[in-house]
C-alpha cells in the first residue's frame, strides 16, 4: 500500500503522507522591462504594405536590402541608421496603398513600388550540368540570389522576386523588371499606421512628417494612449508646441539639401527610446549624419527651454549636443509641477506605469484572491520593483511604507497608494568661492 501524496488545497486528506505544494515566490524583476524600442512609419518604395514589421539592429545591418530595399550604407537609409544608434528594436509600417509590382516574363517584384524596377534576372546554363539552369537575381547590379534548377517550377521565392513557375527558362544576359509604380500616400495612411501600432509595446514613436495635421494626429494619439489606455510612451515631433509631457518638440532644423528639415526626429526618437530609466539625454553628443542648424543665441535657447523645446547647441569644442532633455509641457498645475517637464522624470513614471500594469495583468488579474494575503503579495512585488529602481538610482529615499495596498470600493478591486521621488541628473552648478 502506498501512502498519500501530491499537492493540497485545503487540509482534508484521508491517507497519511506528504502533501507538498511548490510555489514560486513572485519576483518583480521578471517584469522590469527594458527600454530601447521605437516605432516610426516609413515613406518607402520597397516593403510589405498594411502591416507592422519588427526589425532589430542586427536585421538592419545584415538584411537591409531585403527588408528596406537598400544596402545599410545607402543614403536612403540614413534616417534608420540615426534611429538605430540608440534602439534595440524598431516597429515599422510602410505608408501608402496601391502601386504596382515590377515584372518580366520570369518574375515579379515581391513588393509594389518603383524600386522593383532596379531588379534584373540573368539565366545561364550550369557549367557542371548543362541541362540545368543557374537563375540569378540582381538588385542594383549586385547579385542577391542564385538558384540552380531544372525548370521554373523549381525556383523558390527569395525575398526580392516571386517567380512565374510557368515561364520557360532560356539564356538571358540580364532582363530587367519593369512597370513598378509608387503607392499613393495621404494623411489617412498615417491614421492607418496608428491604428495598427496601437497594440504594440514601445518606448517612443516618431512622427517623420512636418504636416501640422499629421503632427497633431500623432500628439493626440499619444495623449489618448497615455491618459485613457494607460500605455506609456513619448512621441517625438518637430516644431510642434503641443504642451504635454508625452510629446517631445524638436527645435532645430536639418540644413542638408538632400534631407528634410524635420529629420532630427529619427535620432531624437532613438535617444528618447534608448535612454535608460536612470539616465538623461541632457548634454548627449549628437553622433548622427545630418547637419544641424545651431545658429542660435543664448537668449534663443532660454526662450526655447521656457517654450518646452528639445534643442541642440554647439559646444565650445564644436560638437552638437542636447541642451536639455525636456518635453513640450509648459502649463504647470498642482498635479503636474516642473518635474514633469523633464524626460528623465517621465521615463521613471512610465517605467513604473508599464511594469506594474504588466505585473498585475499577468500575475494577479483573475488569479490571486483579493484578501489580506493577496494584497500583501502585490505590495511585496511593487516594493521589490521600486527597490530595483532605487538600486539603479532612478528613484531615491524610497521606503516600503511608501506603498500602501488596500481593498478598493468593492471586493474585486485593490487600491494602491504609491509615493516615489525620481532622481534627475545634475544640470546646474551654483558655487561660491570665498577668498581669504
Amino acid at each position: 500500500m502506498s501512502l498519500g501524496g501530491g499537492t493540497w488545497l485545503v487540509q482534508n486528506k484521508i491517507l497519511p503522507g506528504a502533501y507538498i505544494n511548490f510555489v514560486a515566490l513572485n519576483r518583480a524583476n521578471m517584469v522590469f522591462s527594458n527600454r530601447g524600442v521605437a516605432t516610426m512609419p516609413l515613406l518607402s518604395e520597397w516593403g510589405e504594405q498594411n502591416t507592422v514589421i519588427e526589425v532589430t539592429n542586427r536585421d538592419l545591418q545584415r538584411n537591409s536590402k531585403r527588408i528596406f530595399g537598400y544596402d545599410f550604407t545607402h543614403p536612403n537609409l540614413r534616417g534608420l541608421r540615426e534611429l538605430f544608434r540608440n534602439i534595440r528594436i524598431g516597429y515599422f509600417y510602410r505608408l501608402g496603398t496601391g502601386g504596382t509590382q515590377a515584372s518580366n516574363d520570369y518574375a515579379s517584384a515581391t513588393y509594389a513600388g518603383i524600386r522593383g524596377n532596379d531588379l534584373t534576372i540573368t539565366i545561364a546554363p550550369n557549367v557542371d550540368e548543362a541541362t540545368r539552369w543557374d537563375v540569378m537575381t540582381f538588385f542594383d547590379k549586385a547579385l542577391v540570389d542564385i538558384q540552380t534548377v531544372d525548370d521554373a517550377k523549381g525556383l523558390v521565392a527569395n525575398g526580392f522576386v516571386i517567380w512565374n513557375d510557368k515561364a520557360i527558362l532560356q539564356a538571358e544576359a540580364g532582363i530587367a523588371l519593369e512597370g513598378g509604380t509608387s503607392a499613393i500616400v495621404t494623411n489617412l495612411d498615417y491614421q492607418k499606421y496608428l491604428d495598427k501600432i496601437e497594440s504594440y509595446n514601445f518606448n517612443s514613436i516618431g512622427c517623420p512628417s512636418n504636416e501640422p495635421a499629421v503632427k497633431l494626429l500623432f500628439s493626440m494619439f499619444t495623449r489618448r494612449m497615455r491618459d485613457e489606455q494607460g500605455v506609456k510612451f513619448q512621441c517625438v515631433t518637430y516644431d510642434n508646441a503641443f504642451d504635454y509631457e508625452g510629446v517631445v518638440n524638436i527645435m532645430n532644423a536639418v540644413t542638408d539639401s538632400d534631407a528634410n528639415e524635420q529629420d532630427l526626429v529619427w535620432w531624437t526618437t532613438g535617444v528618447n527610446a534608448g535612454t535608460a530609466v536612470n539616465r538623461t539625454a541632457t548634454n548627449n553628443i549628437y553622433d548622427g549624419e545630418y547637419t544641424i542648424d545651431c545658429d542660435h543665441t543664448q537668449l534663443d535657447y532660454e526662450r526655447a527651454i521656457r517654450a518646452g523645446k528639445f534643442a541642440f547647441y554647439r559646444s565650445g569644442s564644436g560638437e552638437m549636443r542636447v541642451l536639455s532633455d525636456i518635453n513640450s509641457l509648459v502649463t504647470l498645475s498642482a498635479t503636474q509641477n516642473a518635474d514633469f517637464q523633464y524626460n528623465q522624470t517621465i521615463r521613471v513614471l512610465d517605467q513604473i506605469g508599464n511594469d506594474i500594469a504588466m505585473l498585475f495583468n499577468t500575475r494577479y488579474l483573475g488569479e490571486v484572491p483579493n484578501d489580506s494575503d493577496g494584497r500583501i503579495s502585490l505590495w511585496s512585488d511593487i516594493v521589490k520593483h521600486h527597490e530595483m529602481l532605487q538600486n539603479i538610482r532612478a528613484i531615491q529615499e524610497f521606503v516600503p511604507d511608501d506603498v500602501v495596498v488596500e481593498q478598493g470600493d468593492n471586493r474585486r478591486s485593490v487600491l494602491v497608494t504609491d509615493t516615489i521621488m525620481p532622481v534627475n541628473a545634475m544640470s546646474f552648478l551654483y558655487m561660491t568661492v570665498q577668498v581669504a
